[in-house]
Protein backbone atom coordinates (compact mmCIF):
# COMPACT_ATOMS: atom_id res chain seq x y z
CA UNK A 1 0.00 0.00 0.00
CA UNK A 2 1.42 3.34 -1.07
CA UNK A 3 1.62 6.20 1.40
CA UNK A 4 -0.28 9.45 0.86
CA UNK A 5 3.01 11.06 -0.23
CA UNK A 6 3.61 8.31 -2.79
CA UNK A 7 0.07 8.58 -4.17
CA UNK A 8 0.33 12.37 -4.45
CA UNK A 9 3.71 12.04 -6.16
CA UNK A 10 2.33 9.44 -8.57
CA UNK A 11 -0.52 11.77 -9.57
CA UNK A 12 1.96 14.67 -9.97
CA UNK A 13 4.19 12.59 -12.24
CA UNK A 14 1.25 11.48 -14.36
CA UNK A 15 0.07 15.08 -14.76
CA UNK A 16 3.59 16.18 -15.70
CA UNK A 17 3.76 13.44 -18.34
CA UNK A 18 1.43 15.54 -20.50
CA UNK A 19 -1.51 13.16 -20.21
CA UNK A 20 -4.97 14.46 -21.09
CA UNK A 21 -7.54 15.40 -18.45
CA UNK A 22 -9.43 12.16 -19.04
CA UNK A 23 -6.24 10.09 -18.76
CA UNK A 24 -5.27 11.79 -15.49
CA UNK A 25 -8.75 11.33 -13.99
CA UNK A 26 -8.78 7.69 -15.05
CA UNK A 27 -5.29 7.11 -13.63
CA UNK A 28 -6.24 8.78 -10.33
CA UNK A 29 -9.38 6.67 -9.91
CA UNK A 30 -7.45 3.45 -10.61
CA UNK A 31 -4.61 4.41 -8.30
CA UNK A 32 -6.90 5.23 -5.37
CA UNK A 33 -8.97 2.07 -5.75
CA UNK A 34 -5.85 -0.09 -6.09
CA UNK A 35 -4.05 1.42 -3.08
CA UNK A 36 -6.91 1.48 -0.57
CA UNK A 37 -8.70 -1.84 -0.12
CA UNK A 38 -11.71 -0.29 1.62
CA UNK A 39 -12.44 1.95 -1.40
CA UNK A 40 -15.09 -0.18 -3.14
CA UNK A 41 -16.29 2.48 -5.60
CA UNK A 42 -14.13 5.43 -6.68
CA UNK A 43 -15.43 8.14 -8.99
CA UNK A 44 -14.74 11.68 -10.11
CA UNK A 45 -17.62 14.00 -10.88
CA UNK A 46 -17.08 17.35 -12.57
CA UNK A 47 -19.40 20.27 -11.95
CA UNK A 48 -21.19 21.51 -15.07
CA UNK A 49 -23.56 24.33 -14.14
CA UNK A 50 -25.81 22.99 -11.37
CA UNK A 51 -25.12 19.36 -12.29
CA UNK A 52 -22.39 16.94 -11.21
CA UNK A 53 -21.43 14.76 -14.17
CA UNK A 54 -19.62 11.45 -13.63
CA UNK A 55 -16.48 11.34 -15.75
CA UNK A 56 -14.40 8.42 -14.51
CA UNK A 57 -15.08 5.65 -12.03
CA UNK A 58 -14.21 2.12 -10.96
CA UNK A 59 -16.66 -0.12 -9.17
CA UNK A 60 -20.14 -1.44 -9.71
CA UNK A 61 -22.10 0.34 -12.46
CA UNK A 62 -24.21 3.26 -11.28
CA UNK A 63 -27.27 5.00 -12.66
CA UNK A 64 -26.15 8.20 -10.91
CA UNK A 65 -24.11 9.68 -13.72
CA UNK A 66 -25.71 13.13 -13.32
CA UNK A 67 -26.53 14.54 -9.88
CA UNK A 68 -28.18 17.89 -9.18
CA UNK A 69 -26.45 20.17 -6.68
CA UNK A 70 -28.11 19.65 -3.30
CA UNK A 71 -29.15 16.03 -3.95
CA UNK A 72 -27.44 13.13 -2.18
CA UNK A 73 -24.09 13.29 -0.42
CA UNK A 74 -22.38 14.48 -3.61
CA UNK A 75 -24.84 17.27 -4.27
CA UNK A 76 -24.86 18.38 -0.62
CA UNK A 77 -21.05 18.66 -0.66
CA UNK A 78 -21.29 21.20 -3.48
CA UNK A 79 -24.31 23.02 -2.01
CA UNK A 80 -22.56 23.40 1.35
CA UNK A 81 -19.09 23.90 -0.16
CA UNK A 82 -17.73 21.30 2.25
CA UNK A 83 -16.28 17.81 2.09
CA UNK A 84 -18.56 15.08 3.44
CA UNK A 85 -17.82 11.95 5.45
CA UNK A 86 -20.84 9.75 6.14
CA UNK A 87 -20.27 6.77 8.44
CA UNK A 88 -23.60 5.05 7.72
CA UNK A 89 -25.42 6.06 4.54
CA UNK A 90 -28.44 3.92 5.46
CA UNK A 91 -29.38 6.59 8.02
CA UNK A 92 -29.70 9.35 5.39
CA UNK A 93 -33.03 10.31 3.82
CA UNK A 94 -31.32 12.06 0.90
CA UNK A 95 -28.95 9.22 -0.03
CA UNK A 96 -28.47 8.11 -3.66
CA UNK A 97 -27.32 4.50 -3.51
CA UNK A 98 -24.85 3.38 -6.15
CA UNK A 99 -24.91 -0.10 -4.63
CA UNK A 100 -27.08 -1.76 -1.99
CA UNK A 101 -23.88 -2.93 -0.27
CA UNK A 102 -22.58 0.60 0.32
CA UNK A 103 -22.41 1.59 3.97
CA UNK A 104 -20.20 4.70 4.05
CA UNK A 105 -19.17 7.49 1.71
CA UNK A 106 -16.62 10.28 1.49
CA UNK A 107 -16.77 13.22 -0.90
CA UNK A 108 -13.83 15.62 -1.29
CA UNK A 109 -14.23 18.71 -3.42
CA UNK A 110 -11.88 19.65 -6.24
CA UNK A 111 -11.40 23.43 -6.09
CA UNK A 112 -9.47 26.36 -7.43
CA UNK A 113 -9.70 28.85 -4.60
CA UNK A 114 -13.40 29.22 -3.77
CA UNK A 115 -14.55 27.78 -7.11
CA UNK A 116 -15.75 24.17 -7.00
CA UNK A 117 -14.74 22.24 -10.12
CA UNK A 118 -15.83 18.75 -9.13
CA UNK A 119 -15.27 16.08 -6.53
CA UNK A 120 -13.76 12.74 -5.68
CA UNK A 121 -16.51 10.42 -4.46
CA UNK A 122 -15.70 7.13 -2.72
CA UNK A 123 -18.01 4.46 -1.32
CA UNK A 124 -17.16 1.60 1.01
CA UNK A 125 -19.08 -1.51 1.96
CA UNK A 126 -17.85 -1.00 5.54
CA UNK A 127 -19.53 1.29 8.07
CA UNK A 128 -17.37 4.18 9.28
CA UNK A 129 -14.71 3.29 6.72
CA UNK A 130 -13.35 6.81 6.23
CA UNK A 131 -11.18 8.88 8.54
CA UNK A 132 -9.54 12.28 8.55
CA UNK A 133 -6.54 10.49 7.02
CA UNK A 134 -8.63 9.50 3.99
CA UNK A 135 -9.92 13.06 3.69
CA UNK A 136 -6.37 14.46 3.83
CA UNK A 137 -5.18 12.01 1.15
CA UNK A 138 -8.10 12.82 -1.15
CA UNK A 139 -7.65 16.56 -0.57
CA UNK A 140 -4.04 16.23 -1.77
CA UNK A 141 -5.17 14.37 -4.89
CA UNK A 142 -7.98 16.90 -5.48
CA UNK A 143 -5.49 19.76 -5.19
CA UNK A 144 -3.35 18.19 -7.90
CA UNK A 145 -6.34 17.55 -10.15
CA UNK A 146 -7.45 21.18 -9.80
CA UNK A 147 -4.32 22.25 -11.69
CA UNK A 148 -5.72 20.65 -14.86
CA UNK A 149 -8.51 23.22 -15.23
Amino acid sequence: MKTADEIASDVDQFIESGASLDEVLNHSVRLLKQERGHYNWVGIYLLEGDMLVLHNYLGKPTEHTRIHVGVGVCGVAVAEGANQIVGDVTRLDNYLACSLGTRSEIVVLIRQGPEILGQIDIDSDLENAFTDEDEALLARVADRLSRLF
